[in-house]
């Protein structure tokens, strides 16, 4: 059993243990969000509704996920190369299982009600951008990606995993694998970002991070609410910056020296983490309640919930 837990019953929260199970099964190619901040002002149910339409190539991949008209694309095989693939609004991107993009990043940039889902990702090198970047975007749900390079090289040859940056809001990261890189999770574009990045909304939920030298994720500014997430082996965990209000809960780290903390004024409420013998340094924030109902798994059961069933491993 799980508890939903409610902006206006945090002061009772209870928790209890999740199956792999409960975040690994068939789904709908047209399913729409339904967790965290993409659920909000409206929903994000991307192209559910429209035209569905099989991709192969790199080409027909930029063809098909162009422009506002609701649409799925679905990706199959794999599609290599050194591009970026801009993706429209009203657009569920899809991946079949087994399939992937080596070499090519998804750009989400001005646009609204957008799902990525299931897609794998890797090998994008530093001159094309990062593997998913979503940029001045509203309503976006990213679900079950598996992002990845290598640490061969140095911490600039590849750019970052996944980059939410200029002012994005309503969106959710949910049962995603973040693992062999240098940079993993930006959200903020910069220090001096103030004037978009403030109104920033991003929920994490049941991710896993692995192998990752900074950024799971490094936040500037706005609200980020952080739960049931697996963190091993990284080199730096969540980093509240200039600003950033982060609620974190229930989360479990193994490996990593500074779980939580925060640089030039950023904070965190913080409850139910397992740092790994590590210590949570953020200062106390104000944010305590997220907006929307959500589901919590006791933080003795995240390993087992959440390292078996984020990434690649939807079935459509």
């Amino acid at each position: 059993m799980k508890w939903l837990v409610s902006a206006v019953a945090l002061a009772a929260v209870q928790v209890a243990s999740a199956a792999p199970s409960e975040l690994v099964k068939r789904a709908s190619v047209g399913e729409v969000a339904n967790i965290g901040y993409a659920t909000l002002n409206g929903g994000t149910s991307g192209g559910s509704g429209g035209t569905t339409t099989t991709v192969t190539t790199l080409a027909a991949l930029t063809s098909a996920v162009a422009g506002t008209a609701k649409k799925i694309v679905i990706i199959s095989g794999t599609i290599s190369g050194n591009a970026v693939v801009k993706v429209g609004s009203n657009t569920s991107v899809i991946g079949n299982r087994g399939s992937a993009l080596v070499g090519i990043g998804l750009r989400v940039l001005n646009e609204k009600n957008v799902i990525i889902r299931n897609v794998k990702i890797s090998k994008v090198l530093s001159g094309t951008g990062d593997a998913v970047g979503i940029q001045a975007s509203s309503q976006v749900w990213l679900d079950h990606l598996d992002l990845s390079s290598d640490m061969d090289h140095d911490k600039d040859y590849y750019d970052g995993l996944l980059d939410i940056t200029h002012g994005c809001t309503g969106v959710s990261v949910t049962a995603s694998k973040l693992y062999n890189h240098w940079k993993g999770s930006l959200v903020g574009h910069s220090d001096s970002n103030s004037s978009e990045d403030t109104k920033i909304t991003v929920t994490y939920a049941n991710n896993y991070f692995s192998n990752i030298n900074s950024r799971t994720p490094s936040f500037r500014f706005g609200r980020g609410h952080i739960y049931n997430n697996l963190f091993d082996n990284n080199g730096d965990g969540i980093n509240t910056r200039v600003g950033a209000q982060l609620l974190v809960e229930n989360n479990v780290f193994s490996g990593c020296k500074k779980p939580l903390y925060a640089t030039d004024g950023g904070f965190a409420v913080a409850r139910g983490n397992d740092f790994g013998g590590a210590a949570n340094t953020a200062p106390s924030g104000s944010f305590s309640s997220a907006p929307y109902s959500y589901s919590l798994i006791g933080a003795s059961s995240v390993r087992s919930a959440v390292a078996s069933s984020a990434g690649q491993t939807l079935t459509f």
